[in-house]
């Protein structure tokens, strides 16, 4: 029996909604074990327990099936920051919120931090861009940004420009977790606190 579909004829079946999160997941798993280059359509529809023709009918080409890995991803780590924002009871709060959800979402999931490091990153874990801002997607120093000018106009953080800091501090989260994926024995908890202070003394107000 053929699954249903919705209004929409275009809309994927549940099936197909299955099948695709499943290739998505094989996809995430080889990237981050084997690299991007490593990673064809022939070993994930191996990992995924699919035929190759079954990818294809889901994923017309490699690049669309990992693109939609990565966004899928970026979205769960936006997700999971902005939840944790939500529950700040300030301007200050939140900015700290921030810096801990950045750190925390990419210390419980390695796994997908390598895949935006494979994805975005030309020299797998390194530092050089591929596409020159290609990892600020979701708008994310915007988001930051947005934070640090609602403390100004609070009262609560000095006079700077905040997309000058807010590209600081995203670029102090992105090289701890850089070496950290290369020395893992790095103590992410303590990173974390030193970031908070770190970005705490860059935008409060001095005595």
């Amino acid at each position: 029996m053929t699954p249903r579909r919705g209004a929409d004829p275009d809309e994927p079946t549940f099936t197909e909604r299955a099948r695709r999160q499943q290739l998505i997941e094989a996809t995430i798993e080889l990237i981050s074990t084997r690299g991007y280059p490593a990673t064809s359509l022939s070993a994930i529809a191996e990992r995924a327990g699919l035929s190759k023709a079954a990818v294809l009918y889901h994923f017309s080409s490699k690049d669309n099936l990992t693109r939609a890995a990565l966004e899928q991803v970026i979205e769960q780590f936006s997700a999971y920051v902005a939840e944790r924002l939500a529950q700040a009871s300030g301007p200050r709060e939140a900015v700290i919120a921030y810096v801990r959800a950045m750190i925390g979402y990419q210390q419980a999931n390695r796994c997908q931090v390598r895949v935006i490091t494979e994805m975005l990153l030309d020299d797998h874990g390194g530092t050089r861009l591929k596409t020159p801002g290609s990892h600020d997607t979701h708008g994310r120093w915007q988001a930051l940004a947005a934070l640090l000018t609602e403390g100004q106009q609070a009262g609560v953080f000095r006079e700077f420009d905040v997309r000058t800091v807010a590209l600081a501090i995203g670029g102090a989260i992105d090289g701890v977790i850089a070496h950290w994926l290369v020395h893992p024995e790095l103590d992410l908890d303590a990173a974390a606190a030193e970031l908070e202070e770190f970005t705490l003394n860059a935008i409060e107000r001095r005595p």
